[in-house]
């Protein structure tokens, strides 16, 4: 036996949207009901073990194997569950070294990573049965007790052996689909390097990280306590019956003669600036009440298992064609940043104080419980954390490719690269706290929004209105920062044309040590670490502006499968992003 292809079904009380897999299979009631499987690609079996059957010997070896190949699609399930169902404890979980995701494998090719969606675009002989959705939520959820169902809480193989037939035949067709799958896109795999990396990502999964649930158990109390404050001083202020209600709070601000269209943070910071002053306090109220703290606190403790470590919080190849990485679960990714003078002193007070003495301590709570996010992620005892981070990676890369020496040899001096920018870009000198230091933001809006080809709505997008910069400067803005990194703009033209030509001429085309190829349907931009980005059939088109343009197949802006169109800028964007991303696994 070489290879193993697996899909299985479960039960569990546990919510996995809400607590992820591992805690998940951490539950007292947690099972696995049927298990699919494929050997050497060979005759699918499924295996009723919610009907006294049992998986057989040979193929419990293979799973410990590490010889053997374990395909899944999102393996991390099944490899976790497998791992609670031969007695693994809380923290042990079968190596991930063996196993492979077909989910992993279609995010490096661009294509849908649901199966359902994948079958579909690949126009597999087998596809996923409709049905699943309802068989799922009937077998391997709890069910509401009713008297039609005698009061029962779950729904078993004999209390409908029709519809578990049909579980039987679902789970052996998502088997047969995986087969498919990896037989038309293994030919595909990306190079060793990446599935040594998914490993990795594994293992920092499994391992996890420790929370402190004391802390965070005490800031859902008590920001409770401050959002019913915010809420009664909200409800005094305007006499609503739901001041935290958008429609109602809207339409009371019209009443005052301010009409707004959304009540999003940035929105409400800029009514803040120009509104009138009786309208103050109730904005700031909004602001306060919007903070986003507790859910992150709550999500720490839904995903937190017996060792109160929370695990499974990485996505591998979450961007897909980038590969970058995206977060579930608490989103690590988006967490706010503290800026206390006295961190321990607030994490004690938090632990040890009540609502009402902390309120005489600090001025806004929903700030402070925001900034002790991070805090609640701890080491364990004896043990630092160690917090780094590359330094304008994509700026790096963008010059390091696109040969404009004049801003690598800026970082390789340790220089400040928004104030040389805007030296270039204004012909004067330009210092960080000195001559002519007004022009350096000017500078860094620019330098950020005008990398990939961006002009004036980019720069607005990054807020170079708000920042205190005119519409009528942006367009000058746009041609000094070009002028000043023509190399870069050279760069985004050059792997434009290298792009249209492969997809035309069906030619292999290079760039700056870039590989552009078309084969099997797909455009391949090879990257200078090896693996490549790819464009699912590419073909040429016209843009809205009436010009020739590369359009492919992706995921739309409405969250569905789509023809896109895409250009240099945008080819270099997913390039530097790419190679940004290959130099921090490889760190």
């Amino acid at each position: 036996m070489e290879t193993l292809i697996i899909d299985i079904e479960t039960y569990s009380s546990a919510p996995l949207n809400k607590c992820g897999v591992y805690k998940y299979a951490e539950s007292s009631d947690f099972e696995i009901l049927l298990f699919g499987y494929s050997v050497d690609f060979g005759e699918v079996r499924v295996i009723d073990i919610a009907q006294g059957e049992k998986i057989p010997e040979e193929i419990i070896d293979a799973i410990k194997s590490d010889s053997v190949i374990k395909w899944a699609h999102s393996a991390s399930f099944e490899r976790i569950c497998l791992s609670r169902h031969l007695g693994l404890k809380t923290g042990e979980y079968l190596s991930p070294f063996s196993w492979r995701c077909s989910m992993v494998l279609s995010a490096t090719l661009s294509l849908p990573l649901s199966l359902e969606g994948l079958g579909a675009v690949l126009n597999l002989n087998e596809q996923k049965m409709k049905e699943g959705r309802e068989l799922i939520k009937y077998f391997s959820t709890p069910c509401l007790p009713t008297k039609r169902n005698n009061g029962r809480t779950r729904n078993l193989p004999a209390h409908d052996l029709d519809k578990w037939n049909l579980y039987k035949e679902y789970n052996k067709r998502d088997v047969e689909v995986e087969l498919e799958i990896i037989k038309k896109l293994i030919k595909f795999s990306p190079p060793p390097f990446i599935w040594n990396e998914y490993i990795v990502d594994q293992e920092i999964n499994d391992r996890g990280v420790l929370v402190d649930t004391e802390l965070a158990s005490k800031a859902i109390l008590i920001s409770d306590k401050a959002q019913d404050e915010i809420t009664r001083r909200m409800s005094e202020i305007t006499e609503l019956e739901n001041p935290n209600s958008v429609v109602q709070l809207k339409s009371y601000l019209e009443s005052k003669g301010v009409i707004v269209e959304t009540l999003g943070k940035k929105d409400v910071e800029k009514l803040l600036k120009e509104c009138p002053e009786d309208l103050r306090e109730l904005l700031e109220l909004r602001l306060k009440a919007s903070k986003s703290s507790v859910r992150k606190y709550q999500a720490m403790l839904n995903t937190a298992c017996m060792d109160n470590r929370s695990r499974g919080m990485f996505q591998f190849g979450g961007a897909s064609r980038t590969l970058r990485w995206s977060s579930k679960l608490i989103q690590l990714q988006n967490l706010a940043r503290n800026n206390l003078s006295d961190i321990e002193g607030a994490r004690n007070a938090l632990k040890t104080l009540d609502y009402e003495t902390l309120t005489l301590l600090y001025d806004d709570i929903p700030d402070l419980l925001s900034q002790l996010i991070r805090t609640s992620f701890i080491p364990k005892r004896g043990y630092k954390f160690i917090v780094a981070d590359y330094s304008a990676i994509e700026a790096r890369v963008l010059a390091w490719l696109s040969g404009e020496t004049w801003v690598s040899e800026v970082f390789k001096k340790g220089g400040d690269i928004y104030s040389e920018t805007a030296t270039r870009m204004f012909g004067v000198p330009v210092s960080k706290h000195g001559e002519n230091s007004h022009l350096r933001q000017r500078g860094k809006q620019a330098t950020l929004a005008c990398g990939y080809g961006g002009s004036i709505g980019a720069l607005k997008a990054m807020g170079a209105l708000e920042m205190g910069l005119k519409e009528e400067e942006l367009e000058a803005l746009v041609s000094s920062w070009r002028e000043a990194n023509p190399n870069i703009v050279k760069f985004w033209s050059e792997v434009e044309k290298a792009a249209k030509r492969a997809v035309k001429e069906k030619v292999t085309t290079y760039v700056n040590g870039l590989e552009f190829k078309c084969e099997s349907g797909f455009l391949f931009i090879k990257l200078l670490s090896g693996r490549s980005l790819a464009y699912v059939k590419p073909r040429m088109g016209l843009n809205r502006f009436g010009s020739e343009s590369i359009t492919y197949e992706g995921v739309g802006a409405a969250k569905k499968w789509d023809r896109l169109e895409t250009y240099g800028g945008k080819l270099v964007e997913n390039i530097v992003q790419a190679t940004s991303r290959d130099l921090l696994a490889h760190a």
